[in-house]
């Protein structure tokens, strides 16, 4: 028994370690993405029917927002960002909500999402802003593609997402502000697609805030991958009735983390049970040999059984894939 003890101290201080490393590391002298100033974006009615006028409306608001920080970034000297936008406005793109201040905030659509019966919502972790973006957009794209017709991907970039060089990597308060946004993004689009299967796709930090938003979500499925923990110990914390499913390549450092949970007087440090271990409960899916970041890679493994997973045809492996 006194294993368990000195397992337990290990874990500590492997976390204290992280917590160290986080606010050590060196920050990069170039601007943060919140440096870049941007109008506030125009007030939109609620999405109550997913038909293609009105998405076309919704779409050419989301253009014009864009647009306008580009016109931002340009007068502010940025001109990197001011070039990104305006690839991002092409004609297209179809953003549903487009907020270019503090690193930004998107939800894009990839595929007509007025046809769709399968819907992918994308949550990204950490480092996601709009100097990042693309590499998140060309994950939408990589899924769609598997998954095929009648089917749209959203890439929901809906808060701020922490930076690996910040000690909010360790905790949950960024995931709290979170998940408000995005349950009221996923009532809005289970409103106007009622009969669409709509899935939940959480990467990284991103699980912990889909676990948060869990509760009550009308959602088929929420999934996650390369997850550190969700701040729950099992499936049976998150109150949802979605399939909840889990994964971890081979090669992902994820798995190093400590997977514990600290209260402290003023935070919460960690986010607890590893969601592929057979205590938190979740499905279990194949998610091959890759790195933290090549989950939705074209042609790999976990691509291919995530876009199962979405169109309901997958079964789950056993506990600690």
């Amino acid at each position: 028994m006194a294993t368990r003890p000195r397992a337990r101290r290990l874990h500590r201080a492997l976390l204290a370690a992280l917590v160290t490393a986080s606010v050590a590391l060196p920050v990069s002298g170039a601007a943060r993405p919140a440096a870049v100033p941007a109008p506030a974006p125009a007030a939109l009615a609620p999405l109550t029917a997913a038909t293609p006028a009105a998405l076309a409306g919704r779409y050419a608001a989301g253009r014009d927002g864009i647009l306008a920080a580009e016109r931002a970034a340009a007068h502010h000297g940025d001109r990197t960002r001011a070039a990104a936008l305006r690839a991002m406005a092409a004609p297209t793109r179809q953003f549903l909500s487009f907020d270019g201040r503090d690193g930004g905030r998107t939800a894009e659509v990839v595929g007509d999402l007025a046809r769709a019966e399968r819907i992918a919502v994308l949550v990204p972790g950490s480092d996601t802003s709009l100097d990042t973006y693309e590499r998140f957009r060309a994950d939408a794209v990589a899924l769609q593609r598997e998954l095929g017709g009648r089917s749209a991907v959203v890439a929901w970039l809906g808060y701020a997402t922490p930076s690996l060089t910040s000690p909010d990597i360790v905790t949950p308060a960024l995931a709290e502000a979170a998940a408000p946004q995005l349950v009221d993004f996923l009532d809005e689009l289970t409103v106007a697609k009622p009969a669409a299967r709509v899935s939940l796709l959480c990467h990284s930090y991103g699980s912990a805030v889909c676990a948060r938003a869990a509760p009550g979500l009308r959602v088929a499925g929420i999934i996650l991958y390369g997850s550190p923990g969700t701040g729950v110990d099992s499936v049976r914390d998150l109150h949802t009735r979605a399939a909840v499913w889990a994964g971890r390549s081979a090669g992902d450092w994820i798995a190093h983390v400590p997977y514990v949970r600290i209260r402290l007087p003023f935070m919460t440090l960690g986010f607890g049970t590893d969601p592929v271990s057979g205590a938190f409960g979740a499905r279990t899916f194949d998610a091959g040999s890759g790195g933290h970041g090549d989950y939705l890679k074209a042609g790999s493994v976990p691509l291919r059984n995530l876009a199962r997973i979405v169109a309901g045809e997958y079964a789950a492996v056993s506990h600690g894939a």
